[in-house]
């Protein structure tokens, strides 16, 4: 790396791993003068961003002081809001939840009702940390539809009424005083997931199936949004199953026409169970009800008739399966893999893993914290907000 390239922001990026280091370690390793190295430190230090480490390390002569990043240096406000249930959390800079709440709530009441309630149940978050809002760096959301990543505006969402362009980042930001940032529940579940359990991993595939289906992809440690944020709506994929069953986005044939949380509910509503929801599946499959295993392990192999051409398509190291359904345990994923085993190339799957998610719930709120922190942390901008203090 060139030195005039290691700014502050570059000096936090490396302290970041989690490894305590010297001024004389991070001149070995940025190639930057001892004078330069104790300057950014003093700037980092002065932010918070950074603390000194235990104690001091001796090589026999003075104690060398060493730094580490300093995770309690801000704090983050994360919401993931689905269909029908929303999970609000407050976590620091590693993405550690210190608080979190979660509640019943359509999102086809609209924006207003739904961020209404999201910025006062912020507070309160808040308020049980015995924390408040002058420590806050952001706030990240994602929601159950396509959202414009760069302003963070929902796009046609078939499930969310009155929010087609809705100024969400603009609207929240003027209540809470500090930076949104807006994406899709899926995006940032994948982010979840990624950060969490699988940070080594290059090639990920999060395929969240709930109410709706849909896909985050991470390729060589990074989102992939695609040109407009629309990267991943397996969803509405047609697939020969579906044949001319109407998708709720106005198509027929799509896979959540069949296979998504709402289809499967309806089908088994039909079929004299009491079933409104992917939620009210989960509880019928875990009963042993025959029907309600059936069409899981069907939607598996549905889902996995699309996934076997992603696969060969993108040659992902990992997929996750996540969303209310990955409850069910292993019949969903048995489909799953009966499909992508058997359609995919012998070199694709040769050393792929398909597992269930980990975190369970957190992953949304943790995802959407991750890309608040990622965003603030970007050594670019934190030599801005370094130089504007």
């Amino acid at each position: 790396m060139p030195t005039e390239a290691v700014g502050a922001g570059a000096l936090l990026a490396i302290l970041r791993d989690g490894r305590a280091r010297t001024r004389t370690e991070l001149m070995q390793v940025t190639g930057l003068a001892r004078s330069t190295v104790s300057q950014r430190l003093d700037a980092l230090l002065e932010g918070r961003w950074i603390t000194p480490a235990g104690e001091a390390i001796s090589s026999g002569g003075r104690p060398a002081v060493a730094f580490t990043f300093n995770g309690a240096a801000r704090l983050v406000l994360a919401a993931d809001i689905g269909a029908t249930h929303t999970r609000i959390a407050l976590t620091d800079l590693n993405a550690h939840v210190l608080a979190e709440q979660s509640t019943n709530m359509r999102i086809e009441e609209g924006p207003e009702h739904v961020l209404t309630w999201l910025v006062k149940a912020f507070g309160s978050l808040l308020a049980e940390c015995d924390r408040t809002a002058s420590e806050l760096c952001g706030v990240g959301i994602g929601l159950p539809g396509p959202v414009e990543h760069s302003t963070g505006r929902p796009v046609n969402p078939p499930i969310m009424p009155g929010w087609d362009g809705f100024d969400v980042t603009g609207w929240l930001g003027s209540r809470l005083g500090v930076p949104v940032l807006v994406d899709n529940d899926v995006n940032i579940m994948a982010l979840g997931e990624h950060w969490t359990t699988s940070h080594g991993v290059e090639h990920l595939l999060f395929v969240k199936v709930g109410t709706g289906i849909g896909c985050g992809i991470v390729t060589e440690r990074r989102l992939h949004r695609g040109a407009q944020g629309a990267a991943g709506d397996i969803g509405h994929i047609r697939v020969a199953a579906a044949a001319d069953q109407l998708c709720r986005c106005g198509n027929t044939g799509c896979l959540e026409a069949i296979a998504g949380g709402a289809a499967l509910a309806t089908r088994l509503a039909a079929g004299g169970e009491n079933a409104t929801d992917a939620r009210d599946v989960v509880q019928l499959v875990r009963a042993g009800r025959p029907l309600a295993v059936q069409l899981v392990r069907q939607a598996g192999r549905d889902i996995g008739e699309v996934l076997a051409s992603l696969v060969n398509f993108f040659n992902p190291d990992t997929i996750v399966v996540g969303g209310d359904l990955a409850d069910v345990g292993e019949h969903l994923l048995a489909g799953i893999r009966e499909v992508v085993y058997s359609r995919s190339l012998p070199l694709a799957t040769q050393h792929l893993t398909m597992r269930g998610r980990t975190l369970g719930d957190q992953a949304g709120v943790v995802g959407a914290a991750v890309m608040v922190i990622e965003d603030v942390l970007d050594p670019v901008t934190l030599d801005r907000s370094v130089a504007a203090d």
